[in-house]
């Protein structure tokens, strides 16, 4: 309907009388938050949020209104809290402190209630708590250390006050306070009794555990008419000899005034085995026993008088405290002091009162749960087989509620049993998990893994991976041709493995009863092995599977070192023909001067014949293999020569050196080493010229030193950290040695060549590069010119690995013809991936002076030399050159025709 003309005046009449309506006022929030911690972003004059909490209690009780809760953070409080806001019938104002594993933890100076009503306090740790004219106020979980003046004080005729699960000293209740609750608390008495009543009518004592001294556990005096005593435990702490007046503590005291009305019953005393405690002083008459307290007074019809014993106090398995209390027993409270809810121990009778089952005293005895386990029969089958689970705890009740998760997606089994089974319907890796839980919510967890599989036959296989080390550690160690085999990921196995019996191929083997790890082996030397396992499962099927495996160096990087001399037989006796000499290598702690990884896969070595007394030649290789047909050192009768040898490390960290014949003296210097997953990239070069004394500087002088530059020069990058070099000598006055070594303040006792008068003599070095950017050469005697060529370098951005081969002979010209001079020969066999290669060359039956260039196959021959060429004498060396298409080519120059024989020490490969 249209509203008349009359309505709309009416109404606009009303509005101008009766104004408009006021906005409504914003709700208070619910919850103030009070947080001390660093970081928490609070300040007393904020809002009290969870965001901008306030720093203090005191600020946030200022403000507090009916139904609004004050949540306190952990923090450092040191104030004292006086609280005189009230809230109103149903709606208490709250503080409510975080607690720490179900104890109070925040610490304040005092609690001061005053004149306040309807106020809840909860979770902390005053000094000392003072109510007074205060009604509805509730202490929960409070701890008090008031040392020697009481620790609660309840007075000024307060009403309706509850201290309940808290632990006090010297509680006083007094000045008419009226209808006073202690429940579930533990109280002590230091200088008067734990708790006194003291014209307080209607006070409470329920449930609670007083230790007293030399006073009343409980004493209720004046006017305190109408009070109620039940379910404590009270013991004494101290003997009547040790109380001032000789006399034993009393358990509970009524005065005459007090008894009207007053009750007890269900409480537990424990009398001591020297009669510590009087138990009962009633209207000014003691009474020992409960006996004669009933027979006297009507109380204490079941209150239960026990020796001296803290098995009794605290609960232990068949205490008389537990489950016999009276549940309907005036202030009982349904959780006791840590939150724990009334528990029924189902080892005990059940002697409360109708049959209850509450404990005397301030802690309900719980079941013991902590810990679980699941143990599973048939932990490993195929599909469709029932499966078993069957949990273990360390409950001491039992009748727990078990949740079993099978882990493959199906619905959870709720159980009252300690097993339960389950059906896989697909295979899977499961994880079983059961959850233990007490009639009161305590929890423990366990988690077990089944493995569910596929229906079919026993079908073995393995898998294989070298390992390899990842560390330079001198103490642990993974040794070259170190194999892992694992036959878990290829092997079809429905029920569990339990034999495997491993050949490895080389004459060795291993066994075991079950499936569950992988077999490393360590090959003494590379090659192609047949390894075979055999398995059986439980049901007494077997099947085997043997395949081939290739055992081969890993490619390396390299790790420089300063040189130093690891042998020198010149002292100690020659070398014998025939007689393999062992070479210890500096590998992890074996030389104790010199701690280097334990894991090097190669050894780069400076080895030196001397005093040979006949002409000779000397082969290097790793230990625990066989002496290769090829050779490193050719020496003449009498002389002395030196070459640079890489060779891989033998199993037990050895090499050996064997004379072809006659007798000799060795010397060996340790260069560097060569280890997967640690050191330096190496860069091939084609010879570049760093140094040539004809035509700069000079000869080198016996004694002298020249330091020459040589990162960022010919190709050689500013950061390498090792050069290699062909070091050749000419114009040679006298008998002497040639060292290259880093660091021109320390020159190693090592050496690098060994020049002679009349003769070019060469030798590859691998020199660490030293302060900036240079390496130094020594001169032992005489006067020598030097040629340096620089083959190649080791960086950061280098871009090869080096894989050791053990030694292997590529090509011999004696079965081929020689070649001619200005000739070359073509030298196959490297991998076609190499970038380049390390050969050891020999030239022989030399009719002219001249040399030898060794470069990539295909490519422009460098203007250097890799070998000097001499007639009638074989000389070696050890040439690192690029590499193409699995080719080197061998340039002859032009004094005469050669034999040239070249053995591979290993190739670089960009990995």
């Amino acid at each position: 309907m249209r509203p008349t003309r009359a309505t709309v005046l009416l109404t606009a009449g009303l509005v101008t009388l009766l104004g408009t309506p006021a906005a409504t006022a914003a709700e208070p929030p619910s919850t103030l938050y009070v947080n001390s911690r660093e970081g928490s972003n609070c300040t007393d004059s904020g809002p009290g949020s969870q965001t901008v909490p306030y720093c203090t209690i005191s600020a946030a009780a200022k403000v507090a209104v009916p139904g609004q809760t004050v949540k306190v953070g952990m923090g450092v409080y040191p104030e004292a809290l006086n609280l005189d806001r009230s809230g109103t019938p149903g709606k208490p104002i709250v503080f409510d402190a975080e607690l720490a594993d179900r104890m109070p933890a925040i610490s304040v100076k005092s609690l001061t209630i005053t004149g306040a009503s309807h106020l809840v306090v909860r979770g902390l740790r005053p000094s000392t708590v003072r109510v007074s004219g205060s009604t509805d106020i509730e202490l929960d979980r409070l701890r008090t250390s008031g040392g020697r003046v009481p620790g609660v004080i309840i007075g000024g005729a307060s009403a309706d006050v509850r201290l309940t699960r808290s632990h006090a000293s010297d509680v006083r209740i007094e000045g008419g306070s009226r209808r006073t609750l202690l429940g579930r608390n533990e109280l002590l008495g230091h200088d008067g009794p734990p708790v006194t009543a003291q014209d307080a009518p209607g006070t409470v004592i329920t449930n609670n555990r007083l230790v007293n001294s030399c006073f009343a556990a409980a004493s209720v005096t004046g006017t305190s008419t109408g009070s109620a005593l039940f379910n404590n435990v009270v013991y004494a702490y101290r003997t009547a000899a040790a109380c001032p007046d000789g006399a034993p503590a009393t358990g509970i005291e009524v005065a005459p005034t007090a008894a009207s009305e007053t009750r007890a019953d269900y409480n537990l005393l424990v009398d001591g085995e020297t009669s510590w405690l009087t138990a009962y002083k009633w209207a000014g008459t003691v009474h020992e026993t409960a006996a004669a307290l009933k027979a006297a007074t009507g109380q204490g019809e079941h209150d239960l008088l026990v020796p001296s014993a803290m098995m009794v106090v605290d609960g232990n398995d068949g205490s008389p405290i537990i489950d016999s209390g009276d549940p309907t027993a005036p202030g009982v409270l349904p959780t006791d002091e840590r939150g724990f809810p009334t528990a029924d121990d189902p080892r005990q009778p059940n002697t409360g009162k109708d049959g209850g089952y509450i404990d005397r005293g301030n802690r309900e005895t719980q079941d013991w749960l902590s810990r679980a386990s699941v143990e599973i029969e048939e932990n490993w089958a195929p599909v469709g087989t029932t499966v078993t689970a069957r949990a273990v705890t360390d409950s001491r009740w039992g009748g727990l509620t078990y949740t079993y998760d099978f882990g493959d997606g199906t619905d959870p089994v709720i159980t009252k049993d300690r097993t339960a089974t389950h059906v896989y319907a697909k295979p899977c890796e499961c994880t079983v998990k059961v959850t233990a839980a007490t009639g009161v919510g305590v929890t423990a967890t366990a988690e077990a893994t089944t493995k569910v599989t596929a229906t079919g036959p026993l079908t073995a296989g393995f898998t294989t991976r070298a390992v390899l080390p990842d560390s330079d550690n001198p103490i642990g160690y993974t040794r070259p041709l170190t194999y892992e085999f694992d036959p878990r990921p290829a092997t079809a196995a429905p029920w569990p493995v339990q034999r495997v019996d491993v050949d490895f191929g080389d004459g060795t083997y291993a066994h075991g009863d079950h499936m569950d790890s992988a077999y490393t082996h360590t090959y003494d030397r590379p090659g192609d092995y047949k390894v075979t396992f055999t398995l059986g499962d439980k049901k007494g099927a077997v099947n085997t599977v043997t395949r081939t495996v290739r055992a081969e160096y890993a490619p390396s990087g390299y790790a420089a070192v300063e040189p130093f001399r690891l042998l020198d037989t010149r002292a100690g006796g020659s070398l014998q023909a025939g007689n393999p000499t062992s070479v210890v290598l500096p590998v992890g702690l074996a030389d104790p001067k010199h701690p280097l990884s334990g894991s090097m896969a190669a050894a780069v070595l400076n080895v030196t014949v001397t005093d040979a007394t006949q002409d000779t030649h000397l082969s290097v290789w790793p230990s625990g293999q066989p002496r290769p047909i090829t050779s490193n050192v050719n020496i003449k009768a009498g002389g002395t020569a030196s070459n640079t040898v890489t060779v891989p490390v033998g199993a037990d960290g050895k090499v050996l050196a064997q004379l072809n014949s006659g007798k000799a003296a060795l010397i060996v210097d340790f260069v560097g080493y060569y280890q997967p997953n640690i050191g330096r990239r190496f860069t091939p070069q084609n010879p570049a010229r760093v140094l040539d004394t004809r035509t700069a500087g000079g000869k080198l002088g016996g004694g002298q030193t020249r330091t020459v530059k040589v990162a960022g020069v010919g190709g050689i990058p500013a950061d390498a950290t090792a050069v290699t070099f062909n070091l050749t000598s000419t114009g040679t006055t006298q008998n002497t040695h040639v060292i290259a070594y880093p660091d021109p303040a320390r020159r190693t006792a090592t050496s690098n060549l060994n020049p002679e008068p009349g003769v070019d003599k060469s030798n590859q070095a691998i020199v660490p590069v030293g302060p900036d950017g240079t390496i130094t050469l020594y001169n032992n005697a005489g006067a020598t010119d030097l040629v340096l060529d620089a083959v190649g370098y080791y960086a950061q951005d280098g871009k090869a690995l080096f894989t050791p081969v053990v030694p292997t002979r590529l090509a011999d010209t004696r079965t081929t013809g020689k070649i001619a001079p200005g000739a070359a020969t073509t030298v196959a066999g490297i991998p076609a991936n190499a970038l380049g290669a390390v050969v050891n060359i020999t030239a022989t039956d030399t009719t002219g002076a001249g040399f030898l260039t060794a470069h990539a196959d295909g490519t422009a021959r460098p203007e250097a030399s890799s070998l000097s060429t001499r007639p009638g004498v074989t000389v070696p060396n050890h040439v690192t050159t690029p590499a193409a298409g699995g080719r080197i080519a061998i340039w002859n120059s032009w004094g005469g025709s050669n034999h040239v024989i070249t053995d591979l020490l290993g190739y670089f490969t960009q990995n």
